[in-house]
């Protein structure tokens, strides 16, 4: 057995030397963790064939145990990184803790009983064996393997459960050295055997394992990634730390900023150059903002350089700052382009609608002038009220009795023309009738109102802006309102009238008093204010009061302008 124990501790360490020649660019932790462990066990089972006395033995047991502490806690944890599931630091910490304390204890029973009550040496034919009494505290190495295996046991269930991809070689590998060790542990100790085979089982695994790395590898997208990266990928990165000292970069990063070559790790990237002097700005933003990127020139080429911070930590906090640059000749020239194409395209956007709109234009006033034409009583109503509007609002803007803006106010002007479109669909007796209404005559005439709001949406939906037509409709359909409620086409009272049509409201009474119809004189100007400004609360807004005396010279003389 010394011979054969030996034979597996060369065999152990020649796998040592073969992993540490393979040159890995990124070291699995847990693989390398077995690889060192099985030579140090094995070791303690050679020698412990040699031995003569109890207290040798003892010590020998030191390392044996770490198989059932160390190298099966380890294996484990490789089983949950093939399965996919992220370790804790914290989680590491509360098991190794426990297997150092495991540990200890036989350490501590080199010198007392309190792990193995007594050892007896046996010689035989194939070396030494050993005989142990246990020992009180020899019930805590039982406690440990009984809660290694339900471990083992629910990631052998979650992997039949798990859904998501994962190695299955790498798993099964595990899973079989795994559970025949501790199948093997539990027999050997009903049996009670002079000489364990274990050391033959943890010198296949070891093999197994070194010669699965390459395979395990390819499954892990982390490595490859990084591999592809390093060697092929088209993209610069540059770490620099909080202090803005250089930290690392791969190849590319040098041929988009040629100033790292010459730059020395741990030491702070100088201004002076203009990419250091980019890189230096991007960090600083990205410190204020979690997120900085531009666009920069070398030899010629565009690049795109993104600065984020990166945490190798799993609590998250930034250890410094990533830069990612990558060639964007290709991505502006196409950028470009298509801003030239939605330039033009925007241009004739615009030309096409303002043609639709100077068209939908001409169509209402059209359609105002041939309702003039039909009405008798109104003649040049509907470019008198466009204009004394704009003296109205502009007005209301200079005085700030309503905050409007310089749209809001355009639009009232604008959409002025429409509010007696209505009238297009009122006979033409009832319209030019120059006397008073009868109360059916009245309640035809009313209808308009709402027939002009009517024809607005039926007109400018779809052409003119949302905000317009929505102003355009209010004017239509209720210029005719009034403060104390009486009015129509629905009888709403004060604010509950849209601003648009009140003020709508004073320029179209206005113009009425104003203006000679057939069944009236055309009133002085005295009148007409003393009739405006005693409507003010009552048919009109009394906010308006202030606006009508403020421009009432400008109106008059409008007037006088256009007898």
């Amino acid at each position: 057995m010394t011979i054969a124990y030996g034979a597996c501790l060369i065999v152990s360490a020649a796998v040592f030397v073969y992993m540490a020649q393979r040159n890995y660019s990124s070291i699995d932790t847990n693989y390398w963790m077995i690889v060192i462990l099985v030579p140090i066990v094995i070791l303690g089972y050679w020698l412990k064939t040699q031995i003569e006395s109890t207290e040798t033995a003892a010590v020998l047991f030191c390392f044996i145990y770490l198989d059932s502490t160390f190298l099966i806690t380890t294996a484990l944890f490789a089983m949950m990184h093939t399965l996919g599931f992220e370790t804790k630091p914290w989680m590491k910490l509360v098991v190794y803790s426990i297997a150092c304390v495991h540990v200890a204890i036989v350490c501590e029973g080199v010198h007392s009983s309190i792990y193995y009550e007594s050892i007896t040496i046996i010689p035989t034919a194939l070396g030494s064996a050993t005989k142990m009494t246990s020992g009180p505290l020899k019930l805590f190495h039982y406690a440990f393997l009984t809660g290694l295996a339900v471990w083992f046991l629910g990631l052998i269930i979650a992997s039949l459960l798990k859904k998501k991809t994962y190695s299955v070689r790498s798993f099964t590998l595990y899973a079989v050295i795994i559970g025949t060790g501790l199948l093997v542990s539990v027999s050997e100790g009903i049996i009670d055997v002079d000489f364990t085979i274990l050391p033959f089982l943890y010198v296949i695994g070891d093999v197994a394992i070194a010669l699965n790395y390459d395979y395990a590898h390819t499954h892990d997208i982390t490595y490859v990634i990084s591999s592809q990266q390093k060697h092929f990928g088209a993209r610069g990165y540059i770490a620099l730390n909080p202090e803005r000292k250089f930290q690392s970069c791969n190849g590319k990063a040098i041929e988009f900023m040629p100033f790292i070559k010459d730059q020395r790790e741990d030491e702070r990237i100088q201004p002076g150059n203009e990419h250091a002097d980019l890189l230096l700005e991007l960090v600083t933003t990205c410190e204020e903002e979690g997120f900085a990127s531009a666009y920069f020139q070398t030899d010629g080429m565009d690049c795109a350089c993104e600065v984020r911070p990166y945490s190798l930590k799993n609590n998250g906090v930034p250890e410094g700052y990533l830069a990612d640059i990558r060639d964007a000749t290709e991505e502006l020239k196409n950028y470009r382009i298509v801003s030239v194409y939605n330039e033009t395209l925007n241009a004739e956007v615009e030309e096409k609608t303002n043609g639709i709109r100077e068209m939908q234009r001409k169509i209402v006033l059209g359609m105002a002038n041939m309702i003039e034409n039909r009405d008798n009583n109104t003649g040049g109503h509907v470019k008198r009220t466009s204009d004394i509007i704009r003296i109205l609002v502009d007005e209301v803007v200079a005085q700030g009795t309503f905050q409007i803006s310089e749209q809001m106010a355009e639009d009232i002007v604008r959409a002025a023309p429409t509010h007696d479109l209505g009238k297009v669909t009122i006979d033409e007796n009832i319209l030019n009738k120059p006397g008073e209404y009868t109360d059916e005559e009245y309640a035809i005439m009313k209808t308009h109102a709402a027939k002009s709001g009517e024809l607005v949406l039926i007109l400018l939906e779809g052409v003119e802006e949302e905000r317009f037509v929505k102003v355009a409709f209010n004017v239509a359909r209720f210029h005719h309102e009034r403060w104390d409620g009486s009015g129509y086409p629905e009888g709403r009272v004060g604010t509950m009238i849209p601003l648009e049509a009140r003020i709508m409201a004073v320029a179209d009474v206005y113009d009425a008093l104003m203006s000679k119809r057939v069944y009236k004189e055309a009133m002085s100007f005295e009148k007409t204010s003393e009739i405006m400004v005693a409507g003010m609360g009552t048919q009109f807004d009394p906010r308006m009061k202030a606006v009508f005396l403020g421009c009432r010279e400008q109106l008059e003389d409008y007037y006088r302008q256009h007898a």
